[in-house]
């Protein structure tokens, strides 16, 4: 059935590899996985969110008894990061600058893998199977987009499966996770207004360094006062900036800073709290506080007879001990979360490590590899995924 053999998925990763585009400009990559697509026969669809791809294979095994047949869906993100690689890999970054250091390239290998073989499989099929190569995951996120932009209709699909590779797992384990995987993310940003003077006459005017480290304080205790031990939050202040010499009190201090949590009701009580300490602990001090939220992704949410379905499939193929079920979810982000809101999706880690090749340092390092032997597993487990759901979805 793996008629794609792994030597063929380790040129097409390192060809990803060696020509990485940032999230947006991903036209090489689209046209590349165009080349693929056309050459196997599959029919897709290009510029979905200006670079992205969906493609489809037709089952054709679809008995008439049944009003519908279900539609799988697998997703590959595409784009690399501003990076320059370090490594001395024979096939490192032609683009300066740019790297593939978050193994977005082993995504879309993985899922290119998965699509050949579905299709030799369309006439055995008893549902379509979908797959999505996404853009701008680490910028924008394009999940979004293309779900706007209709990839999850004609036909509906009904699950979503997606996986990332992860270098704090060995190569032939997988990572799994029930429930909540991963957080939202909101960027803060706050100024403290006061009035500027003369630092030797303070009373004169209203210190907004004096605002803004009163905020500090007080937005540190939300998580540890706020909310209940039992659930989880962060709230992180990273930067403060104001003044521009030391006898001079200024006028304004901006701070930026990051929240993160794993549900839309603990997402907006916090967002409500920091309202208030912004509003309220300046007046204290004479002076004013004004709040900006730049909302970025939800939380990510798998769905837990999907979880099951894959935890089956992983430990058919790969062992029941090489099946790690994770206790505590993650605070990164992942626009896949968008996918979990319309569908039944699961997001899982594949494990790429190996100390004997270095393939040891951590996601976003520009000295970032990952062991290869990884790619034929992960096209193995997500066919074997794909036809566990269709009859699934049949039952």
């Amino acid at each position: 059935m793996y008629d794609i053999l792994n030597s063929e998925l380790i040129n097409i990763r390192r060809d990803f590899h060696k020509n990485p585009e940032l999230g947006g400009s991903e036209h090489r990559t689209m046209n590349k996985i165009c080349e693929y697509l056309d050459l196997w026969g599959i029919e897709y669809e290009n510029c979905v969110a200006d670079t992205g791809v969906v493609a489809i294979v037709r089952g054709k095994n679809k008995k008439k008894t049944y009003e519908t047949s279900p539609c799988i869906a697998v997703r590959a993100d595409m784009d690399a990061l501003p990076i320059k690689e370090e490594t001395n890999v024979e096939f490192k970054s032609a683009n300066d600058g740019v790297m593939h250091a978050c193994g977005h390239d082993a995504h879309t290998t993985i899922a290119l893998g998965t699509a050949k073989i579905i299709k030799s499989m369309e006439s055995q099929l008893s549902g379509d199977v979908k797959f999505f190569f996404q853009p701008a995951e680490e910028t924008t996120g394009g999940a979004e987009r293309m779900i706007n932009e209709g990839c999850l209709k004609n036909p509906d699909v009904d699950y979503v499966l997606g996986l990332h590779v992860d270098p704090t797992i060995k190569t032939g384990f997988v990572r799994l996770k029930y429930g909540k995987m991963m957080a939202s993310s909101d960027e803060i940003i706050i100024k403290a207004i006061g009035k500027s003077t003369h630092g030797a006459h303070p009373n004169d005017g209203v210190d907004p360094l004096i605002i803004a480290s009163n905020l500090v304080l007080s937005l540190q205790s939300l998580v540890s006062r706020n909310l209940s031990p039992l659930n989880s939050a962060v709230l992180t202040i990273g930067s403060i900036h104001g003044g521009t010499k030391g006898n001079i009190i200024p006028d304004e201090v901006e701070m930026t800073g990051i929240l993160r949590t794993l549900d839309q009701d603990t997402r907006d009580f916090m967002k409500k709290r920091i309202a208030e300490i912004v509003e309220n602990v300046p007046k204290a001090f004479g002076g004013e506080g004004r709040l900006y939220f730049r909302e970025s992704y939800k939380a990510l949410i798998n769905n837990d007879e999907t979880v099951n379905v894959v935890r089956e499939t992983a430990e058919k193929i790969l062992g029941k001990e090489n099946v790690v079920i994770s206790q505590f979810p993650s605070m990164g982000t992942e626009d896949f979360s968008y996918f979990c809101e319309h569908s039944k999706a699961c997001f899982f880690n594949l494990g790429c490590r190996n100390e004997e090749i270095d393939a040891v340092y951590p996601i976003h390092s520009s000295m970032f590899k990952l062991d290869e032997s990884c790619l034929e597993i992960g096209v193995k487990l997500q066919v074997e995924n794909v036809l566990k759901l269709l009859r699934v979805g049949r039952d």
